[in-house]
Parts: C-alpha cells; sequence; structure tokens
C-alpha cells in the first residue's frame, strides 16, 4: 500500500473553493435551500464546532432560481461576520460566568471574584479575593448560585474569607 504523503496533513480540512461549499481558514461556508421559503440560505460552521455559528439569507443568482455562487468576497465577509458572532457569545458567557466587585481590608482594595463552573454533574463557583498587587488571598468553594455584590463581597472579607453561609 502506498502511502500518499500530499494527503496526510489530517488537523487541517481541505481547502474547497466550489459555488455552494467554501472551506478555507479554519471556516465552511455552506449555501442551503432556505427551509422558511424559496430562497437560499448560508451557514457558517468554525471547524471543529458541531453547529453553525451564523446562519443568514443568501443572494439568488441572476435566474431567480439558484443561489449566487459563493466567492472569495462573500467569503471573507462571512468570516467576518460569523467570527464577530462567536466573540460576542463568548464575551456574554463570559459575563455571565465571571463576577468581580471590589472590597477593602485595612484600607487597601481587595478584588473578589465569582468564577461560575457549569458543570452538569457538579456545578460550583470558586469565590477569590486577591490583593493590589493581584496577589491571592483567599480561594473558597461555594454554590453556583451564590451572590456576589459589593456588600457580600465586604462580608466575606470582614469575616476573614471563611466559606460564606
Amino acid at each position: 500500500m502506498t502511502h500518499d504523503m500530499a494527503h496526510d496533513d489530517t488537523d487541517t480540512p481541505d481547502v474547497i473553493h466550489e459555488p455552494r461549499l467554501w472551506r478555507d481558514n479554519g471556516w465552511t461556508a455552506r449555501v442551503v435551500k432556505n427551509e422558511d421559503d424559496d430562497g437560499w440560505a448560508v451557514e457558517m460552521v468554525k471547524d471543529g464546532e458541531p453547529e453553525p455559528a451564523l446562519v443568514g439569507p443568501w443572494t439568488m443568482g441572476r435566474d431567480k432560481k439558484n443561489p449566487k455562487p459563493l466567492d472569495q468576497a462573500a467569503f471573507l465577509t462571512l468570516v467576518k461576520t460569523a467570527g464577530e458572532v462567536v466573540r460576542r457569545h463568548e464575551q456574554h458567557l463570559h459575563a455571565l460566568h465571571h463576577k468581580r466587585v471590589e472590597a477593602s481590608l485595612d484600607g487597601e482594595r481587595i478584588s473578589v471574584t465569582l468564577d461560575i463552573v457549569p458543570d452538569e454533574d457538579d456545578p460550583h463557583a470558586w469565590l477569590a479575593a486577591s490583593d493590589a498587587a493581584g496577589d491571592s488571598l483567599a480561594r473558597v468553594r461555594v454554590r453556583p448560585d451564590f451572590k456576589l455584590n459589593a456588600s457580600s463581597a465586604q462580608a466575606w472579607v470582614d469575616k476573614g474569607f471563611g466559606r460564606p453561609g
């Protein structure tokens, strides 16, 4: 059996530039029939992801029946838009799972953070404190629904960083 070295690159999917399918630069654009109407849609899927990051309407071609073919300019615009959607989603998830407030200890500013770990089997959160230099002062495990705000943070600091009730 001969081994073809040209197809040995298993880490990177093959580059495809077809009228209804482009794969390049870590993304795949696929033009599909729009299930909601007679038109067409385009799906943008990031390599390794099971679901599209973006699905949007796609332009009809000149024959008003088939979709306009994908091209380099359209693909680059779709990659940029889909990348922005992914970044906004990641920022939103980070904001949901990470909170930060300020407290004080002996006149010094303390940063108190809550990092929620959305584990299906063992959901929990980490409550942590660090000084102005970023050095860790404490870290305790808490319930994932712990309400972090200025007063709960200050109460935790005032009680010596013990496990909150």
